[in-house]
């Protein structure tokens, strides 16, 4: 007797359940729309629907691989972010719900929309902010900079899949060290895990993202030093810089922040009620002050 969609389901959540995915029904129907070419969200455990046996074989086969822990977005090669699909591959930080923050801090920060003309993300990776950046502000073309060339070639491959390879230019370059210019938004998700945690990182993460994405050193923050050095040297006049931040960073970000010369715009909370993003300008001049050279 053929297998059913709604057979399948069912299987595949009880193999999930028990290896501890969280919502193994929502990755169950994921992984099942991949495999059928189907839209996720319509698939049900009480679809009677028969599936041929060589796509229900592979279909327990990625399953398998879920519940060993290997990340969704690796076995279907894309992932979803802000409004747009992605490549993924393993030279690159698989994007989560969490970074989407930034995107909303930079909205609120820049509401005159065609005012932005220059957008930089510094750690692009997959490119998932620059292009988010580019799809809302656009009047703006964008660079990405990444140390790797491995995931800039995955970031053009995401910018001609998204439409918006005319406006995107990738850089393999460390941080904003190579750039001479000033933009109108600056967006970093920088490595901020400390060196010590990461072994207790959950597996998806800990064996599957890139290190050189996870690892903020010793107390997670020298890639976050590194680009608040360079934020005066490139931000616009009413330029605005957002970085993701990780739990319980807020304070110490904003203290180096407020230390290179740099005004808090907005600390914004991810869903989960985490400080996760924070927007900044450069801090404005007193009589008397020193200045930060243009």
């Amino acid at each position: 007797m053929s297998d059913t969609i709604g057979s399948l389901l069912c299987e595949a959540g009880t193999v999930l359940r028990a290896a501890g995915i969280e919502q193994p029904r929502r990755e169950a129907r994921l992984l099942l729309g991949h495999v059928l070419g189907r839209v996720p969200g319509l698939l049900t455990t009480e679809a009677r629907e028969q599936v041929d046996a060589v796509p229900a074989e592979r279909y327990r086969a990625i399953v398998a691989r879920r519940a060993a822990h290997v990340p969704a977005a690796h076995l279907t090669g894309t992932r979803g972010f802000w409004s747009l699909d992605l490549d993924v591959t393993p030279d690159v930080l698989i994007p989560r719900p969490e970074t989407e923050t930034l995107v909303e801090a930079a909205l609120a920060a820049l509401p005159d929309r065609a005012a932005v003309h220059r957008v930089l993300d510094l750690g692009t990776g997959s490119g998932a902010l620059l292009l988010a950046g580019l799809s809302e502000f656009s009047a703006a073309i964008g660079v990405g900079v990444d140390r790797s060339p491995a995931a800039l070639s995955v970031a053009r491959s995401n910018a001609v899949r998204t439409g918006l390879a005319d406006r995107a230019l990738f850089l393999c370059a460390d941080w904003a060290a190579a750039l001479d210019a000033r933009f109108d938004l600056v967006l970093a998700n920088p490595p901020y895990i400390r060196t010590a945690d990461i072994a207790v990182l959950e597996p998806e993460v800990r064996d599957y993202d890139p290190r050189a994405a996870l690892d903020g050193g010793a107390d997670g923050l020298d890639a976050c030093r590194a680009i608040l050095a360079d934020l005066p040297r490139i931000l616009a006049p009413a330029g605005v810089a957002v970085l993701e931040l990780g739990t319980g960073q807020a304070a110490d970000v904003s203290m180096l922040a407020e230390k290179a010369g740099l005004a808090i715009v907005e600390l914004r909370q991810d869903l989960g009620g985490i400080p996760r993003a924070i927007a900044l300008r450069a801090a404005e001049k007193t009589v008397g002050e020193p200045g930060i050279a243009d």
